[in-house]
């Protein structure tokens, strides 16, 4: 079937088949709207609220009573000990846990134009401890632990907490230190080697968009990421020399790394089959701990490795680099804006030989489409004879019939991995490029760039030669532009900039081939002229 279809019905079912995965991916995987309250209101109104829905929102994870022990904890949760820098407030509760992590930068706000909350009001959170033996978790989840300070100020040198919970036999001691880039050491005791484990907590809830994921993630030492996305965890896993777990969202995720080679991690499903990870615990326990948004500077300043918290699912092979060049053309520019559109013109010279070729190729299609139809209409009851002296036909004019749609098939990959990193990219919230542009991670609110794509996508099918035999296929594809507007609506500025720029760059490139074209017909037509008046100036001499 596909041998018989034409160039330019390959590129409609290639275009249009890259719109449908837009459509059943959004079906598939609609993004997910935050449940519970607004973590982003006062403490004291999120702990009332906390204590009140408890009962219906705890989970309830496989192997282990979780449930029971979150009820006690929302029941008991109050502030013990605050952690305040110039860019977030941290608090810890009474069960020792990091219960609320708030961003006080503008840039990170919510939908709601409210500060970031990063530790979700329900769920387990970092640092939670529980104890295998049953009457010491039941004593762990009632008595409260005290601290060292009330609070404490993060300005350049780091500051430690002292968490202690005193069981009847046993003491359980937390030493916290704190960074100011959002990092923690962490180091566990207790008193007596009882078995327990601590939890890495809910991922943060905040931004989500389409197609981006949100979850589990556990980077081991061999440099693979197994990525458990809500709602798909299944039964227990563990996981041994491991680098680091991270429970993420968008932009945000809180992180614990450092671990000894030997830590087994254990990821397991919640009753909405979302993942919840933890880690058995020595009687001496040290690691390391981030919670905060995922910019790769920062997490590359801490540690390295940590830099693989940012994921980019598939695409990571081709995305990853595509963000590192991105990165590189910000330290020249200054602008997200204009190293997007940087990024763009690199890809373009990259992909021009590929591009050029397929220009090219649609030209010399679109010149012998009459000779095409005719040979169509010679051998219209005949269609292997009509095959074969269509393929005759291109062959002798060097006309490759898949080279129109192929560039465009090779553009796909490189448009979603170039998606993912813009939409990964924490970085860019909040950076403005020009005018009325002020926060590429956003929608643009007044919609002029995603007009300016379309148009530019309706004008770059004004100047691409075409064929067409079917009126219906004239038709889709000159609805295309329209559906791409309504798409690239909502957006995020940075991905409709880089789309619209892309357009832009394809124009010229076209432009140039069609004006190429028209210099040879020209010069063609030009030289029969000259050998015609050639001749007929030699038969009057004659």
């Amino acid at each position: 079937m596909l041998d018989k279809m034409s160039s330019n019905q390959r590129l409609i079912l290639a275009v249009v088949l890259s719109v449908l995965f837009f459509v059943v991916y959004t079906a598939i995987f609609p993004p997910k709207q935050p449940e519970g309250v607004d973590a982003n209101k006062s403490q004291s109104v999120a702990l009332k609220q906390d204590v009140q829905t408890s009962q219906a929102k705890v989970e309830e994870a496989s192997g282990h009573a979780i449930s029971e022990q979150e009820k006690i904890a929302a029941s008991a949760s109050s502030t013990i000990a605050t952690i305040k820098n110039k860019n977030f407030i941290l608090k810890i509760d009474t069960l020792g846990r990091i219960s609320s992590k708030e961003l006080l930068q503008e840039m990170y706000n919510d939908k709601e134009e409210h500060h970031a909350q990063l530790i979700p009001a329900f769920g387990t959170k970092p640092l939670f401890v529980r104890f295998l033996d049953e009457a010491i978790n039941k004593e762990a989840t009632t008595v409260v632990y005290t601290s060292n300070t009330a609070e404490v100020t993060i300005e350049d040198a780091p500051q430690k907490v002292v968490l202690t919970q005193k069981l009847s036999n046993l003491v359980v001691t937390k030493e916290l230190t704190f960074y100011a880039d959002g990092h923690y050491d962490a180091v566990v005791n207790v008193s007596q080697d009882k078995k327990y484990f601590i939890y890495l907590g809910q991922r943060p809830e905040i931004t989500e968009q389409m197609m981006t994921v949100s979850g589990a993630m556990v980077f081991t030492d061999d440099a693979i990421a197994t990525i458990v996305e809500d709602g798909d965890a299944e039964s227990r896993k563990s996981f041994s020399a491991v680098e680091l777990i991270s429970a993420f969202d968008q932009y945000s995720a809180t992180i614990m790394y450092g671990f000894a080679k030997d830590t087994n991690i254990i990821v397991e499903r919640d009753k909405d089959s979302n993942p919840v990870v933890y880690f058995e615990a020595v009687q001496n326990m040290q690691f390391n701990g981030y919670v905060g948004q995922k910019n790769y500077k920062v997490l590359e300043s801490i540690k390295p490795v940590l830099t693989n918290a940012i994921e980019y699912g598939w695409f990571t092979f081709a995305s990853k680099p595509l963000f590192q060049l991105l990165s590189w053309l910000y330290g020249i520019f200054g602008n997200w804006g204009w190293s997007i559109i940087a990024l763009t013109l690199i890809i373009r010279v990259i992909l021009y030989p590929l591009t050029y070729k397929g220009m090219v190729s649609m030209q010399k299609i679109k010149d012998i489409a009459p000779k095409i139809k005719e040979i169509q209409a010679k051998y219209k009851g005949d269609p292997q004879r009509m095959n074969a002296a269509v393929m005759d036909m291109y062959k002798k004019h060097g006309a490759n019939p898949l080279g129109g749609c192929l560039p465009m098939i090779l553009q796909i990959p490189v448009f979603f991995a170039i998606y993912r990193v813009l939409l990964n990219a924490v970085e860019l919230q909040g950076a403005p490029w020009m005018f009325w542009i002020t926060d590429l991670s956003k929608m643009d609110h007044l919609y002029i760039l995603p007009i300016l794509m379309g148009a530019s996508m309706y004008y770059q099918q004004k100047l691409t030669p075409n064929n067409f035999t079917d009126p219906m296929q004239e038709k889709v594809f000159k609805f295309l532009p329209i559906i791409f507007t309504f798409f690239f609506l909502t957006f995020p500025s940075g991905l409709v900039l880089y789309w619209f720029v892309n357009n832009l760059f394809s124009i010229a490139q076209q432009f140039i081939v069609n004006q190429q074209f028209k210099n040879a017909k020209d010069a063609e037509i030009a030289v029969h002229k000259h050998l015609a008046q050639k001749e007929a100036t030699e038969k009057k001499d004659d």
